[in-house]
């Protein structure tokens, strides 16, 4: 047995803060994709007898690489981390909750067993998505104003309190700031098959390993986050035309479910534009997940040195609290028997 299997599991305080770190260092490195992929996702395919602009931005994207020459010629290298302040602060807000309940409701399942096995396929997307859920209801305000951030035109950039309050003032009032709930709670099954499918393919490819290296925690954090984009694409796309602007040729109309903005695009694009972005979407997820996993392992064991360190300390501590406690009575025992 590995010495890293001898020490008691993470409180999930300290799981929570593992994931939020890895979070946030792996959407800070692939942000740019991030953008783009938006971008891509809130724009509706230009026909050649379209005389405005269907998105909410001038230019048309017709591709990542497009995307990203036309951003930086419009708005410079800045312009590919455009909300990126508020995108952080959702990444850490989200990650952290989803993974604290995470580690919560799966040490919970785990101790109403008799039998102490790992979770089947099943309760472990069943334990991701109550997790995911929890998480999103505290979380998704900052993830709508994130999505006007970013597609906010060049001439019409705002902070990210002032985003807050344009949503706040629209027609939906501070309902608004939950808009794409729905999507959100249906969504919250990405998570779960990819956390799912991590711990299975973690069981199935390193049986036994208490402790991944960076490679491998990589590579099943890249496997399992493709099988849950390719899943949920339609769904993701959906949530992104909820949360932005609509798009002008609906003259300021908001969309009122994430069925109609579904709808619409496949009206006005194809079914096949229900999945517009993927490439872009599976990149950084294929990026960030691998990151975030790589990462959150090293925080773990890092987190475990310490916590056995303060254990140490600890014990060191009361020893000599004990110690002391003798020498004094070895002190007064002599006058106690006189």
């Amino acid at each position: 047995m590995s010495g890293a299997a001898k020490h008691p599991p993470l409180p999930p305080w300290g799981n929570a803060v593992a994931g939020a770190t890895g979070a946030v260092l792996a959407n800070a490195i692939v942000y740019p994709l991030d953008i783009v992929k938006t971008r891509l996702q809130v724009q509706v395919k230009r026909r050649t007898t379209d005389e405005a602009p269907l998105t909410t931005n001038d230019h048309h994207y017709t591709s990542t690489w497009d995307a990203i020459n036309k951003i930086i010629e419009d708005e410079g290298v800045v312009g590919l981390y455009s909300g990126i302040n508020g995108s952080l602060i959702g990444v850490a807000s989200t990650n952290f909750a989803y993974f604290f309940w995470y580690s919560t409701i799966r040490a919970y399942y785990l101790s109403t067993q008799a039998l102490p096995k790992p979770p089947s396929t099943a309760v472990e997307l069943g334990l991701g998505a109550v997790a995911g859920a929890v998480a999103q209801l505290f979380t998704i305000p900052i993830s709508v104003v994130t999505t006007r951030q970013q597609t906010q035109p060049k001439g019409d950039k705002k902070g990210l309190i002032d985003t807050g309050r344009e949503v706040i003032h629209s027609e939906d009032g501070w309902t608004g700031l939950w808009r794409g709930m729905k999507a959100s709670l249906v969504l919250v099954v990405n998570p779960a098959i990819t956390y799912g499918a991590y711990q299975r393919l973690r069981e199935v490819i390193f049986p036994g390993k208490t402790s991944l290296r960076p490679w491998e925690a990589f590579l099943l954090g890249a496997m399992s986050k493709s099988l849950a984009t390719i899943a949920t694409q339609p769904l993701i796309v959906a949530k992104v035309g909820l949360q932005s602007r609509p798009p002008p040729a609906r003259q300021g109309k908001p969309f009122k479910s994430f069925i109609e903005v579904m709808q619409y695009i496949a009206k006005n694009e194809g079914l096949l534009s229900l999945f517009k972005g993927i490439g872009p979407q599976i990149t950084k997820g294929l990026l960030v997940q691998g990151l975030l996993m790589m990462t959150k392992e090293r925080m773990e064991l890092l987190f475990v040195v310490l916590f056995a360190y303060l254990r140490r300390l600890r014990a060191e501590k009361l020893q000599k609290v004990a110690d002391a406690a003798a020498a004094r009575a070895k002190q007064v025992m002599p006058i106690v028997l006189k």
